[in-house]
């Protein structure tokens, strides 16, 4: 048996690192386990290398969960600011990119290299490369958590294992099975921010716009975002499908408008005073790649010219390309998801403390719970906002 500890995480991760360089400052004796072979693995590849580690406009309603208020406390406690002041402290250069997202200029090692200083800095010890065997609750409420290198005990114990995306960055299930054996109920997880794939006839037709980007409002039901999306050949990727993603589910139609803030059907009618005879791909060639273009109008009224078309045509062509309804075929699952939503039910767990309400001593933190946010950093503001609650009462 380990010596005794006062706080074990289990996830080396955002939000495992946050709340054991928390806990570490109030004096508490604290131990990180976790299975891979180093830290912060999805630290390291979040944000194409340079880290989106927060945004600029964090709010709760960014954030989706079965319990819609749950994210609010954390949120307000430690906010984007807080971790701002954190990088500012250790001299991280960062950049602004659009809608307020925050990126390291140099590398996402820097945002780990300044968590694991904080780590060292508190005394926090870790056991990587380390197998969690089994957990188990003792006649005096301690936990004692068995593993591949030893056993250890602790008072409270922190779940912050992460969801189900990204599997080479060390994803796995461990927290969900440790939630259910303690009869803490979980909401069914699901891929997020994930691409789209396609029906058959829809991916024959697109086949060919592969690499074509555009800007772009995609909505489904209430949900509706302006980004731009990205043709594959696989189906539909980029900022606007992706943040989609997280709230279609399977079986639901998706529109598109591909010209938004503009009423094509009055451009089309201007054309046709000024240049009659000009073919309409020709118009829409002007305003969207050619590719994209002959993929959503036939052959033959590519050809016509302006005069030979009606302006209920006009509305019809406005509709191929400004209410395009689509129902995709899936996502292409957890493989390239980049959150998984669902989780750990929130009713279950204190807003304040990330406690089990019916478990003294087990919490658990970051994606593990079902509490999503929207692509451009706000997943890992809830890492470190909900790992700094956790880390101010373990």
């Amino acid at each position: 048996m380990k010596p005794k500890t006062d706080v074990i995480i289990i996830g080396a991760g955002a939000s495992g690192l946050m709340c054991a360089m928390e806990a570490g400052k109030r004096g508490r004796r604290v131990v990180v386990l976790d299975h891979g072979k180093t830290p912060g693995r999805k630290i390291l590849i979040s944000g194409g290398g340079r880290c989106n580690f927060t945004n600029l406009n964090i709010e709760a309603a960014c954030y989706i969960s079965n319990n819609t208020h749950f994210c609010k406390s954390a949120l307000s406690r430690y906010t984007q600011w807080d971790f701002i002041e954190l990088v500012n402290k250790h001299g991280i250069a960062y950049g602004q990119r659009s809608h307020g997202q925050l990126f390291c200029i140099e590398s996402a090692r820097q945002i780990l290299d300044m968590l694991w200083s904080e780590c060292e800095m508190a005394g926090v010890a870790f056991s990587l490369d380390t197998k969690i065997e089994t957990i188990d609750r003792r006649p005096d409420h301690a936990f004692a958590v068995h593993t591949s290198r030893g056993n250890y005990t602790c008072q409270s114990l922190v779940i912050a294992t992460g969801g189900l995306c990204m599997t080479g960055a060390g994803a796995s299930p461990l927290g969900y099975e440790i939630a259910r054996q303690f009869n803490i109920p979980v909401r069914s997880p699901r891929a997020g921010l994930v691409p789209f794939t396609l029906q058959p006839a829809d991916k024959k037709m697109l086949t060919g716009l592969s690499g074509i980007a555009v800007d772009a409002i995609v909505s489904c039901r209430q949900h509706r975002f302006r980004d731009n999306i990205l043709f594959t050949h696989r189906g539909l990727s980029g900022p606007a499908i992706l943040q989609l993603s997280s709230y279609w589910q399977p079986g639901e139609t998706i529109a598109i408008d591909l010209l938004p803030d503009m009423d094509l059907v009055a451009v089309l009618k201007g054309q046709q005073r000024q240049h009659p005879q000009r073919q309409i791909k020709t118009v829409l060639a002007a305003l969207l790649p050619k590719r994209l273009v002959a993929a959503r109008i036939t052959p033959a009224m590519a050809e016509r010219p302006l005069q030979h078309l009606s302006h209920q045509q006009f509305r019809e062509i406005s509709a191929h390309f400004q209410r395009w309804t689509l129902k995709p075929g899936g996502t292409e699952g957890y493989r390239t998801a980049e959150v998984t939503v669902g989780g750990v039910d929130c009713d279950a767990v204190s807003s304040k403390t990330m406690q089990a309400r019916r478990v003294p001593g087990l919490y658990f933190t970051g994606e593990v719970l079902d509490v999503t946010g929207w692509l451009g950093g706000y997943n890992l503001q809830w890492a470190w906002s909900s790992g700094w609650c956790a880390g101010q009462v373990v």
